[in-house]
């Protein structure tokens, strides 16, 4: 029989010859692109530039991406497609006007803006410290009335942040503080009876201490004793923490009024052991070490489901929950969890003294200590949300912003203030202003600098009737339609 050899290979030697003269086209494989959480115009243009053509644009409403970015794509990113494919884009218009019906708290914090409120700020009373007037006689302080709650609801407030000590001691024998607890009992119950939802924030609990918040001010006001963070170096600290909140959510898991429970206010190894400020290199040296707040929160979070299955949570990272710190967020597929961010930036103008000049909303200054001036105004403030809208697109998970503010005496305070509320909304995200004082004259009066009720002269220290930062605040907080006596969980 003849060989059919030389044929074929006559054969496969022609198609090769004209796959190289062109005559055969072998089409290019490419990967298709992350597109998820890109504006339409910036997905559009990397579409095209990879050799791909853009295909079906379809919008709907989404409270989790930012109206006219990217939903979702088909084919889906990382797909090995021909050049020339169509790639199909859903696009956001962002959270739904009439979302509907809400029947959970978990869907207060994921159908669009529904929580616009305010921090309220207690810590327990050091007498030798304090004396006996400045923070109250109790042993929480300073403290508010049933009026103070009365009051911030008729502006229009629905949501206080009740950051507050945890219910467990600071030393061991890790045990609860039965006055710690009663103290937070009486808040809830004032701020239910102003018809306000709550979040509790522990900022202290096993190991860790208030004066963690005034780090490096050992030597102004108090001595070096009394830091507490060893939360961050001991194991029976961690564990009890755990505890903490088990404890804490099996208390108050029928309380209607609670919406979230903060598992830690802005925590902060990397500062008060580490002095480490780069996320990339904390998380390269210290990841699944004790001082890893992102091999902790979830077994808080596991914890708190045995006990209270329904309650949200709140994440905030390291490094104080500064947004710089968010993609190192550790996230997890673990139930009804939101993840916060504590915008105070620029700091140097949000933290102003009354003599400092320059730092103005809009300006120019540097606003990062890299000695080079910045354009501060809303397209800088546009940027700074670009790593939420990232971290929100590639998890898909709600975000809230449970901490910002500005001292009430910055120039251009009332602007800025505006402009940010404007980019939560936009998002749908729910946020809560730093922070609403009592009527506590003594506190009041000395720890006001941004305590909007007290107008931007920085000299005065009694409310005053009306100021432009009141009137956005007030415009913010009257958007809210939803209260504890509108729904039923």
């Amino acid at each position: 029989m003849k060989s059919l050899f030389p044929t074929v290979f006559i054969l496969l030697f022609s198609l090769l010859s004209a796959c190289a003269s062109s005559s055969v086209l072998i089409p290019t494989v490419i990967s298709v692109p992350d597109l998820v959480g890109l504006s339409r115009s910036v997905a559009e243009s990397t579409i095209e530039t990879r050799g791909l053509t853009v295909g079906n644009i379809t919008t709907t409403y989404s409270s989790l991406i930012i109206q006219g970015s990217v939903i979702s794509q088909d084919p889906i990113a990382g797909a090995d497609v021909a050049s020339g494919t169509a790639v199909h884009l859903v696009i956001s218009d962002g959270p739904d006007p009439n979302p509907g019906t809400v029947d959970s708290k978990f869907d207060l914090w994921t159908m669009g803006t529904s929580l616009r409120g305010v921090n309220i700020y207690q810590r327990k009373v050091y007498v030798e410290l304090d004396g006996s007037d400045f923070l109250g006689a109790g042993y929480i302080g300073p403290p508010y009335s049933q009026s103070d709650f009365n009051d911030l609801a008729a502006m229009g407030c629905n949501y206080v942040n009740i950051s507050h000590p945890g219910l467990y001691t600071e030393v061991s024998p890790y045990n609860p503080d039965l006055q710690v607890q009663s103290n937070l009992d009486n808040l809830l119950d004032m701020i239910e009876s102003a018809d306000m939802f709550a979040v509790i924030s522990f900022r202290t609990g096993p190991g860790r201490s208030e004066f963690t918040f005034f780090w490096g001010e050992d030597d102004d006001w108090f001595d070096a004793s009394y830091y507490n963070d060893t939360v961050w170096t001991n194991q029976a600290a961690q564990d009890a923490w755990v505890q903490m909140w088990s404890y804490t959510a099996d208390r108050y898991k029928d309380r209607e009024v609670i919406v979230g429970y903060d598992l830690m206010v802005e925590p902060n190894s990397n500062e008060v052991w580490l002095d480490e400020w780069d996320p990339e290199i904390f998380e390269t040296n210290y990841a699944d070490t004790l001082y890893d707040w992102n091999q902790l929160h979830p077994e808080i979070v596991e914890a708190i489901r045995e006990v209270d299955w329904y309650t949200p949570v709140l994440v905030g990272g390291n490094g104080y929950s500064g947004a710089d710190w968010l993609p190192w967020v550790k996230v997890e597929n673990l139930p009804r969890v939101v993840y916060t961010v504590h915008q105070y930036e620029p700091n140097v103008y949000t933290h102003q003294e009354p003599s400092d000049t320059g730092y103005t909303y809009p300006g120019v200054f540097d606003t990062d200590w890299d000695s080079i001036d910045d354009q501060f105004n809303q397209a800088w403030l546009t940027s700074r949300m670009g790593t939420i809208d990232l971290f929100i697109a590639a998890h898909q998970v709600p975000l809230a912003v449970n901490e910002f503010g500005v001292v009430r005496y910055a120039p251009g305070a009332a602007e800025f203030m505006d402009d940010q509320i404007s980019l939560f909304e936009q998002r749908g995200i729910n946020y809560a202003y730093w922070a609403w004082n009592p009527s506590w004259e003594s506190y009041a009066e000395e720890v006001d600098a941004m305590d909007i009720m007290h107008g931007p002269n920085p000299t005065n220290h009694e409310n005053v009737t009306s100021s432009d930062l009141i009137t956005v605040m007030k415009t913010a907080w009257t958007r809210n339609t939803i209260r504890p006596s509108t729904v039923d969980f």
